[in-house]
């Protein structure tokens, strides 16, 4: 099969010329169309209150995405709850750190930071047992962030304030693309959400990541380009390497 169009199941980049997916279209003469499969909704304070939960009694917060921040602080809001100058805030990323200046004053709190895996975090949140943390989260979070806590017997409470949902997928012609790239199980549930009788057939599917392999393998579909490996860490660069093996093939079934 020639591959010459592809549907990358997240928004576009910024500045697309210059992404890797620029370069991997102006290397393979690609046409590749970005729609994001999934949406972020925030949890209403009077669902969250129903659910048991709240801010209060806690020292100190753990902030694992942009999204987390944003949806912490329209909960406080919402909540009427007045975040205290004392808490701590314990980020997975610099840049996620960063963002927290959208809300507070950043030099003026305590804020620790990873280097972007929960593994690295935890050194530091281990260093602060002493804290009760709480773990804003949607409802779909990656569960060994929870196995790692409850390992070091880390005081905590999860917070579920937003819902990870299927975006409206209705204006799209899914059987137009030889290749789908996925990026997570959401993103798979979208699919068969949006495309019930979905039958993937000869379509290519790409999928990074262990749990979105593992979802595709639920979902009873064939993984075509795993992603990350030893010799391509990234999707695109795991997709230029199917795209490569996959011409050679048919160079020579023509020969």
């Amino acid at each position: 099969m020639k591959i010459k169009n592809i549907l990358v199941s997240q928004p576009q980049p910024a500045d697309l010329e210059k992404s890797p997916y620029g370069e991997l279209s102006k290397t393979h003469k690609l046409s590749i169309d970005f729609f994001q499969f999934i949406k972020i909704e925030g949890v209403g304070a009077q669902d969250f209150r129903r659910a048991k939960g709240t801010f209060n009694d806690h020292t100190a917060v753990i902030l694992t995405s942009k999204h987390a921040v944003d949806h912490f602080f329209r909960m406080a809001k919402e909540l009427r709850f007045e975040v205290p100058d004392s808490l701590k805030y314990f980020c997975i990323s610099e840049s996620t750190a960063y963002y927290l200046q959208k809300y507070v004053q950043y030099r003026k709190r305590k804020i620790f930071y990873g280097k972007q895996t929960f593994v690295n975090l935890m050194e530091l949140i281990i260093k602060n047992n002493e804290e009760k943390f709480l773990v804003p989260t949607s409802d779909l979070n990656n569960q060994n962030m929870f196995k790692l806590l409850d390992a070091e017997s880390i005081d905590y409470s999860r917070a579920i304030i937003y819902r990870t949902v299927p975006s409206d997928l209705s204006k799209i012609k899914i059987k137009d693309y030889e290749m789908l790239i996925f990026f997570s199980p959401a993103g798979i549930e979208s699919l068969k959400s949006n495309f019930p009788d979905y039958e993937q057939g000869e379509q290519i599917i790409a999928g990074f990541g262990p749990t979105t392999k593992k979802a595709i393998a639920e979902a009873k579909l064939v993984l075509n380009i795993p992603a990350p490996t030893k010799t391509a860490p990234s999707m695109t660069m795991a997709i230029d390497e199917f795209i490569e093996k996959n011409n050679k093939v048919r160079r020579r079934s023509s020969k």
